[in-house]
């Protein structure tokens, strides 16, 4: 299969805007005959087939070695194309719909008999966003389905936040990849469950927990966030149950005071190079300058954590590339969106830490 590379980004003169709508109207066609095309949102880059065909679900977990019990989340571009994707809504998520759509939060929701099985990986309920990202919802609109679309990678991956890593991931396994530049948020959809009488967050976001609370009071959490959930539990959110954002390498992730923690990973750093490892630190602005050895690179400042989120995976791909042996990060603290990115490394270092 040959995949065509499309930018559609910076459509600014007439003739721009006019190839951009041209493009969108030929991935819409191949989502509409059961092909698979890749498109940015505003978290990262999906991979988009037609929700409401079982056989082009299945080319997406093929596409990504995926497995088949992993639920992929239904993308559609207005409110009023919920309803039929669902058997009942919720005050809860009617709520948050209102408050937060379009934009990163993820709904579950009971899956009405319009959607199969195996878009939503077997289970009763069904994943459902509307992407805040314009391009996205346009191409839906188009498409005239509800597009499922997970993240544009291979399965256990860091994902996707440029149009280059679902080329180095997808050529060849896809009819299309839109090109619309880097994502702006960098880390997947807060994933909330609505179809009980608590929601419940499964994967944290952009849309912090702290937002969720303000906005309907009560929201537990899944304990399955921040630590590895046993095998035989059916995940009922993407990034769940399976190894995810992983580099190649080893990936050990160093908790504690700020002090202690880039002193501690400098000496491993020291201790594995003296083996003939190539090590890898991921750090921040405010402390890459303790780090005089290994292949560095900063995710971002701590006061500004969007920074650390929007490049967190480019950074994991790009010691894939460098063929590193180890990898040592800093850890952050669990509020707001480091929330969220410390579930995204934790899951990276398959949950292994070093507490100093």
């Amino acid at each position: 299969m040959i995949t065509k590379l499309v930018q559609v980004k910076g459509a600014e003169t007439r003739q721009e805007t006019k190839n951009r709508e041209a493009a969108l109207q030929e991935a819409a066609r191949i989502l509409q005959s059961g092909g698979l095309v890749a498109f940015p949102t505003e978290t990262v880059y999906g991979l988009g087939a037609n929700g409401l065909d079982e056989e082009a679900a299945k080319k997406i977990y093929a596409a990504k070695g995926r497995p088949s019990d992993n639920p992929l989340i239904v993308h559609i571009s207005a409110l009023e194309e919920l309803e039929p994707l669902v058997s009942e809504i919720s005050d809860a998520g009617r709520q948050l719909a209102k408050k937060f759509w379009p934009g990163p939060l993820t709904l579950v929701f009971p899956k009405s008999s319009r959607v199969p099985y195996g878009t939503t990986g077997g289970l009763k309920t069904v994943a459902v966003r509307m992407p805040a990202e314009d391009l996205a919802r346009r191409l839906i609109a188009l498409a005239k389905v509800p597009v499922a679309a997970p993240s544009a990678n291979r399965s256990g991956r860091p994902s996707p936040t440029t149009a280059l890593h679902v080329w180095q991931d997808m050529n060849g396994k896809i009819e299309m990849i839109l090109d619309g530049g880097p994502v702006g948020i960098g880390v997947e959809s807060t994933i909330v469950d609505v179809s009980g009488d608590v929601p419940v967050l499964l994967r944290p976001g952009a849309i912090t927990l702290e937002m969720l609370e303000q906005a309907v009071g009560h929201v537990e959490v899944d304990p399955a966030i921040f630590k590895a959930p046993g095998e035989n539990i059916r995940p009922k959110a993407p990034g769940m149950k399976y190894r995810h954002y992983a580099p190649k390498a080893e990936m050990t992730l160093v908790e504690g005071d700020l002090e202690k923690v880039p002193k501690a990973i400098a000496q491993l750093t020291e201790e594995r190079m003296a083996e003939g490892l190539v090590v890898g630190i991921i750090c921040t602005e405010e402390t890459k300058h303790f780090y005089s050895k290994g292949i560095v690179r900063c995710m971002g400042s701590r006061s500004r954590e969007e920074t650390i989120a929007h490049n967190l995976f480019a950074v994991l791909r790009e010691f894939d590339d460098l063929e590193v042996d180890c990898i040592y990060s800093e850890s952050l603290p669990c509020e707001q969106l480091g929330y969220a990115i410390m579930n995204r490394l934790q899951k990276a270092a398959g949950y292994r830490k070093i507490s100093v």
